[in-house]
């Protein structure tokens, strides 16, 4: 999972402060993306998740000290973007109902519940808007991160989430074990060298407006 966003200037209290709440927020956000994994491939047949202790919204279950923090606080605070993940987790293709199908919907499990959370941030921001308006600005953060890792996790380079549609759709498994050994440099090059991440930024803002457009008209 990760974000690109500038920093410019020095260091100072504001980019700590930033950067601690990304990884708040990230911890946040990883605990549901992961459960969702586990569940759907528990409901699908596989216990394995289950068998790890990854069927819980407990965030340390889900953790991964690198992905989940370090990386993301001094991604955040260096001002080079926002990069970060949770522990993957483990399932068995061959446990799945419909097998790598399965896998294709465990995948999809992942990036919809970003989608459910930022439905859910929303609707707090909007809520405490004017009672809390501190935790409504947290919210609104909240929305456009979770809006990106659902993005962000679809991209079809492993080990992100939308890696494992590489599979559904059958493509050579030696191909893709070769894309995999790359996986992390692919995506460090694709969001520092391109402008991925800055697209990624901007169909976030677009996707919380028009949330936030469709809350403020039944709330």
């Amino acid at each position: 999972m990760g974000e690109a966003a500038g920093n410019g200037g020095g260091l100072h209290l504001g980019q700590i402060q930033y950067a601690l709440i990304n990884v708040l927020l990230l911890w946040m956000l990883t605990a549901p993306h992961e459960f969702a994994h586990a569940w759907v491939a528990t409901r699908l047949g596989d216990d394995t998740p289950r068998n790890d202790g990854r069927v819980t919204l407990n965030p340390l279950a889900h953790v991964d000290w690198i992905g989940t923090a370090l990386l993301p606080f001094v991604t955040s605070l260096t001002g080079a973007g926002f990069l970060g993940w949770g522990r993957p987790v483990s399932t068995n293709p061959a446990k799945l109902r419909g097998g790598l199908n399965g896998l294709a919907l465990v995948a999809l499990a992942g990036p919809a519940s970003n989608i459910v959370m930022a439905v859910l941030l929303a609707a707090v921001a909007i809520a405490t808007v004017r009672t809390a308006p501190g935790l409504s600005g947290f919210a609104q953060r909240g929305v456009l991160l979770s809006i990106y890792l659902a993005l962000f996790n679809l991209l079809p380079v492993p080990p992100l989430d939308g890696s494992k549609l590489l599979l559904a759709s059958r493509i050579p498994i030696t191909l893709y074990r070769e894309l995999a050994r790359a996986g992390f440099l692919v995506l460090v090059v694709l969001m520092v060298a391109t402008s991925l991440g800055s697209y990624l930024s901007l169909w976030s803002v677009l996707a919380a407006k028009a949330i936030f457009r469709a809350l403020a008209a039944v709330m």
